[in-house]
């Protein structure tokens, strides 16, 4: 199997089977020897450099990077729980930058874990343990005040399921942060932004300190895209996360405070009971 796995890479052949969740397709890059593009059903879920793990090519992901960057100090080992999987870029990334951190994958579709392990398996020095179970059972499984950073990136169909937008969940996810601990959700809204300003009014009511980091364009909501939701119990490194944010290749706004406040527009927060899943992205999205 890893002689197949070699043959593959050398070859640079798209790998494609069958998941849980739909088609996954591992696509090569042309442009970097040993990197790979992750697809389910068409929608663009991770990339990974095998050979270079801290190179982040996703805009999003990029910017997560920032925040785990800031969570402590540089190169310090943290504990970090990751709901959703993809190809598990943001834990190499970590593994990379902080060695000897303590990481937990909780990814629902175990043949998406199978094949991700078999196509492009983790640095065995890795200390990052993977959980096949829903997001919420697997955090409901997580000590108290365990984690220094949260990062929820669960997508379903190219959606975040309702289950991970309430009020609930984001309880168990402040019980679960240790003191002055980040948490972070992949968000990804359109115009009218509706979801996006539920998701901002929901987290105000848990923790005392947000940012949002994000295309200014996807904020003035003249596209769908992702943003990234940073929340903590602590100050937040706002203006390091600005500079960082602003050369990318692709700069992102840093909105915090009263911007904030009144970008949510006074949304309602979201419960278990009126929770409904993210907007499903238009097609030309992926096109």
């Amino acid at each position: 199997m890893a002689r197949n796995r070699r043959a593959r890479e050398a070859a640079s052949e798209a790998v494609v089977e069958k998941v849980d969740g739909g088609l996954a397709e591992l696509l090569p890059d042309r442009d970097r020897p040993r990197a790979w593009t992750l697809l389910v059903d068409g929608a663009p879920q991770s990339h990974v450099d095998l050979d270079d793990p801290a190179y982040l090519d996703f805009e999003y992901q990029r910017r997560i990077g920032h925040i785990a960057d800031l969570v402590a100090p540089a190169g310090k080992p943290i504990r970090a729980v990751h709901l959703g999987g993809g190809a598990f870029t943001l834990a190499r990334y970590i593994a990379a930058t902080r060695p000897r951190s303590t990481q937990q994958i909780v990814e629902r579709d175990t043949a998406l874990i199978q094949l991700v392990r078999r196509e492009l398996p983790l640095d065995p020095q890795a200390r990052v343990r993977v959980r096949g179970t829903d997001a919420r059972e697997g955090l409901a499984k997580i000590a108290d005040g365990w984690a220094d950073l949260v990062i929820a990136d669960v997508f379903s169909g190219a959606r975040t399921p309702a289950h991970l937008t309430s009020t609930e969940f984001l309880t168990d996810v402040r019980r679960v942060l240790a003191p002055g601990g980040y948490y972070v959700a992949n968000l990804a809204d359109g115009p009218p932004l509706a979801h996006l300003r539920g998701q901002l009014a929901t987290a105000a009511a848990l923790f005392p300190e947000l940012a949002l980091v994000a295309d200014p364009a996807v904020l003035r909501g003249k596209r769908f895209g992702n943003a990234v939701l940073l929340g903590c119990a602590a100050a937040l490194p706002v203006a390091e996360l600005t500079r960082r944010s602003a050369s990318d290749p692709h700069p992102a706004r840093v909105e915090h405070g009263r911007g904030l406040r009144d970008f949510s527009g006074g949304a309602a927060v979201v419960t278990d009971a009126g929770a409904v899943a993210s907007p499903a992205p238009p097609p030309s999205v992926f096109r």
